[in-house]
């Protein structure tokens, strides 16, 4: 995630390296760099002006402590600006209504549909809703059938009606089902265009007027950089809508519209969306992105998500077993599980504190557990439950069932009786400090 931006901006802050006190002369080079990085994102140039500006003004005359060099007082300022920038502090996401009705809207190739799936997902398992999704696109019908697909993945009822070719009814029936069948959030699902043009503005407006939603969310691509931002100046003027949801931030993407987009509507980002698991959607931290985009991690967001995925009941299980030396391939391959279901790799990666830049060329796929996957889905129950069984000649018949090398498969076998010494070895100490996320 904004890899060449981090890396320009870092690029900046090495020229106040062994500075022992911030100058008008090192400040003004190191801000003009950082506005050329912005600009190359993709921000726009006044913005990024008046953000270099402000840069500088908290930069001239400060005094360095002992512990902290210019480059580290620069990067805090630059941190805590670009944080304001983006709006400062978590927006709230209103679901006091019952129903409480939520509007997506934006361009067709967004990402609304996949969008409006993992916004059911993240509001019936993270904060125990009863969602209903509605499929108001009534000019794709593969939308309609993409949403019915995400639906079942959910598993949350999905609200089609295929003859009908009038998104507002299919919206207000849909708001009188949910009420009937005891459903507390709605999520309608709206026609997206190639370009903005009247019809759609209308229409979406009308649906809007209609069934009167708590929450309007805009949907951007982030790839599109200005161009999106400029997008949703026109789509809040005719809809006024509560937030901004930013998609495909795992792709190549430069920047400009995370940090721009709640300065210029004036509307806070409320979710951002990687990838296509429908367990990609984070609540948006102004500040957490900050440090991201500045390459100082994000420990917080990857604890929540391993939080979210590992189940406490089965974490003290396995806490059990690890204390009793009995952590076994079965084990193994259920923590794997859990991990893949956290997100793309590198992304949670990119979260650990250093990690991001020295990662930022090497290319690791979420498949990378694969191969690990074949070799124990190649062993039977009895040797995954117990590893000391895997003699050579087992060696040889799980290589050959996985597709792997002998030495690959040593080279593994090695790898997992490690790591089982390191957890008996901080079991011997008392430390069970090694508790997989999730446990309490």
């Amino acid at each position: 995630m904004f890899n060449n931006l981090t890396e320009r901006l870092d690029s900046a802050f090495k020229l106040l390296k062994g500075e022992g006190k911030i100058t008008e002369i090192n400040v003004a080079t190191t801000v003009k760099e950082i506005r050329r990085a912005l600009v190359d994102a993709d921000v726009n140039y006044t913005i990024a002006k008046q953000f270099t500006d402000r840069v500088k003004d908290k930069a001239m005359g400060e005094k360095v402590l002992t512990s902290v060099s210019p480059g580290q007082l620069m990067v805090k300022i630059v941190k805590d600006e670009m944080a304001d920038l983006m709006g400062g502090v978590e927006a709230v996401f209103d679901t006091t209504a019952n129903p409480t009705v939520v509007l997506i809207a934006g361009l067709q190739g967004s990402g609304k549909t996949t969008f409006s799936g993992k916004l059911a997902y993240y509001l019936k398992n993270n904060k125990k809703k009863k969602p209903l999704l509605v499929a108001a696109d009534i000019y794709r019908p593969a939308a309609m059938d993409q949403l019915s697909v995400l639906a079942g993945q959910v598993g949350v009822p999905v609200h089609i009606e295929r003859e009908n070719k009038d998104a507002v009814s299919i919206a207000t029936n849909a708001v009188a089902f949910a009420k009937e069948n005891g459903h507390n959030i709605v999520i309608i699902d709206t026609a997206g265009r190639l370009a903005i043009d009247e019809q759609m503005m209308n229409e979406v407006a009308n649906v809007k007027n209609a069934v009167n939603p708590q929450e309007i969310l805009f949907v951007v691509d982030s790839m599109t950089g200005q161009d999106a931002v400029n997008t949703a100046k026109t789509f809040n003027e005719r809809l006024d809508f509560t937030g901004v949801v930013l998609t495909k931030l795992d792709g190549d993407t430069r920047g400009g519209a995370a940090l721009t987009i709640r300065y210029t509507v004036n509307k806070p980002i409320k979710f951002v969306s990687m990838g296509e698991k429908l367990e990609t959607l984070d609540v948006f931290y102004p500040e957490r992105m900050a440090q991201r985009i500045l390459g100082m991690g994000d420990i917080t967001t990857l604890v929540e998500r391993a939080q979210q995925q590992f189940d406490e009941e089965q974490s003290k299980k396995l806490e059990k077993k690890i204390r009793a030396n009995k952590f076994d391939f079965e084990d193994f391959k259920n923590q794997l599980a859990q991990i893949k279901k956290m997100g793309n790799i590198k992304d949670l990666l990119g979260m650990i504190p250093g990690v991001g830049k020295a990662i930022k060329d090497v290319d690791i796929s979420d498949d990378s557990f694969k191969g690990i996957e074949a070799m124990i889905n190649s062993m039977t129950l009895e040797e995954r439950k117990n590893p000391e069984v895997i003699d050579q000649r087992r060696r040889l018949r799980i290589a050959k069932g996985s597709g792997k090398d002998i030495a690959e498969v040593n080279a593994f076998m090695k790898q997992f009786d490690q790591m089982k010494d390191m957890m008996k070895m901080m079991n011997k100490m008392g430390g069970m400090n090694m508790k997989m996320p999730g446990m309490r």
